[in-house]
């Protein structure tokens, strides 16, 4: 077998849109050196992602896994299970906290709050009109009706975003000092402490206010439950939602199809699809450790052996994608993608993401006439050696 592929090749990211190439030419499992110098596995193709990250003979525990990044220039440290951080727990008890919280994310509940994110959307691109061109679209629309709907979905109110918004930036970047992620994550968890304890004697019609309801559920796992859902969910919706914006202003005919669909009324949904396929914005952070000696692809990955799983390079998977490197939105076969994972981890909120990037973009693209990168491609800054993607700015034109 060749070498192993190294931890550091994951983020060698020269595109906006496409993976490294290391990983797209990889085998669909190869052998990957880590931070702490374990030799686990890389998964890239898209069916054997499928089957380590929906296989029980794999864990999502933190405690025993080997990270496949470093933190603030280090190996990750070993992380104990906390109470109500379902993210990181295997069943019974992710099963258990994550039940809590399917109804929240369910068709019934989105038919709800289509009309509301709908008019958030508007009156975000009103602002934005406001404002003039040009303008930079990631914190004059994408992030503000980002945080408005988090805001009311969750429960936590709009002014104290913010601080949320701030755990997910410092948690996310690399560039900031240790010390600052940890006085962001203190902060972001007293405020949510402070919004479970209120929510005890006036609930809201939010997430926070029902999880109150649930006896037996104490301030601790409400708190870090919470910050799961809004500070995850920010990341990734923020992320797609700017990654999808720039990837139809790159591509004018694409860009064109999505409003011509948008424009009939029949529906965006099949486009979305290819967009979150085409981006992918969760990038490194997805891995499982092995329970027991597994079989995969004919290679044996032996227990406490770690799997890291590319979700951006499976998600272009010549195998199971027709020229996978072109954003095609007339696409048959995108809604095949695991952008929002698979398996008991995939995103509890993938159809409330899938609805806020079908709206910024539908309203966007309709609201504003002839936009445009108001930079050239190659000097839009990314967030690249981030877990999830995302641009610095999104300058834009109209």
């Amino acid at each position: 077998m060749a070498a192993p592929i190294t931890y550091q090749q994951l983020v060698d990211r020269t595109d906006h849109f496409a993976p490294p190439t290391v990983l797209t030419a990889a085998a669909p499992l190869s052998r990957m050196r880590y931070p702490d110098g374990h030799v686990g596995w890389l998964a890239t193709g898209l069916e054997v992602a499928k089957e380590v990250l929906s296989s029980p003979a794999f864990s999502h525990n933190f405690h025993s896994a080997h990270f496949p990044m470093l933190k603030k220039g280090e190996p990750f440290p070993s992380m104990p299970i906390i109470p109500g951080m379902f993210i990181h727990m295997d069943p019974p008890e992710h099963t258990r906290y994550r039940g809590m919280l399917t109804a929240e994310f369910g068709t019934g509940r989105m038919a709800e709050l289509v009309p509301r994110i709908q008019e958030i959307a508007a009156g975000q691109l009103d602002e934005l009109r406001a404002q003039g061109s040009p303008a930079d679209l990631l914190t004059a629309y994408i992030r503000p009706l980002v945080l408005r709907v988090l805001s009311e979905v969750v429960g936590v109110p709009y002014e104290d975003t913010p601080v949320l918004a701030a755990l997910a930036d410092t948690a996310n970047d690399d560039d900031v000092p240790l010390e600052d992620e940890f006085a962001a994550e203190k902060r972001a968890f007293f405020l949510t402490r402070d919004l479970v304890e209120r929510a005890r004697t006036s609930p809201g019609d939010d997430i926070l206010g029902r999880l109150t309801a649930v006896e037996g559920l104490s301030d601790r796992e409400i708190t870090n439950m919470l910050l799961v859902v809004f500070v995850a969910g920010f990341a990734t919706c923020e992320g797609a939602v700017a990654a999808a914006a720039l990837a139809l202003l790159h591509h004018g005919d694409q860009l064109a199809t999505f409003r011509a669909v948008a424009a009939s009324g029949r529906g965006t949904e099949s486009a979305v699809e290819e967009l979150l396929r085409y981006t992918t914005v969760n990038q490194y952070q997805i891995f499982r450790t092995a329970l027991e000696d597994v079989r995969l692809r004919g290679e044996l990955v032996r227990k406490g052996d770690t799997v890291t799983v590319s979700l951006p390079a499976a998600n272009r998977d010549p195998a199971r994608f027709g020229c996978p490197a072109h954003l095609d939105l007339a696409r048959e076969d995108a809604a095949g993608h695991i952008a929002f994972g698979y398996g008991p981890h995939a995103c509890v909120g993938r159809r409330l993401g899938r609805a806020v990037l079908g709206i910024a973009l539908e309203t966007l693209v309709l609201g504003l006439p002839e936009p445009a990168l108001d930079e050239p491609l190659e000097d839009i800054p990314l967030r690249a050696r981030t877990p999830v993607l995302s641009v610095q700015r999104l300058p834009v034109r109209w």
